[in-house]
């Protein structure tokens, strides 16, 4: 099972949309990764909202894609607030507030 994640950085106010196996993981990683990275530069990141994809690796970076090219903070902003995200590329289900695991 993937998932769809939104973070959005506490420094700035941008968003970062990802799509992974374990949110927690990857929300931790994001905030504690040594490598020098887009998302190291923006830190620390907060879980916005994370959905439940019922497809294959391939599905959940077409959706995470859809999502990007959309280059819309108001887009993003509406699809935090849905429970039901229905893409032309998958549907996403909003799945309950997560938290990254303490570091």
């Amino acid at each position: 099972m993937y998932f769809i994640y939104i973070l959005e950085s506490l420094a700035d106010g941008s968003y970062y949309v990802g799509y992974t196996q374990n949110v927690e993981q990857r929300v931790f990683e994001h905030n504690n990764s040594l490598h020098p990275t887009f998302s190291s530069k923006l830190r620390p990141w907060k879980l916005k909202a994370a959905f439940e994809l019922n497809g294959s690796a391939g599905e959940a970076m077409r959706a995470e894609k859809f999502i990007k090219k959309q280059k819309s903070r108001a887009f993003i902003d509406k699809i935090c607030n849905m429970q039901i995200v229905k893409l032309p590329v998958a549907q996403l289900v909003r799945v309950p507030d997560r938290e990254a695991p303490a570091d």
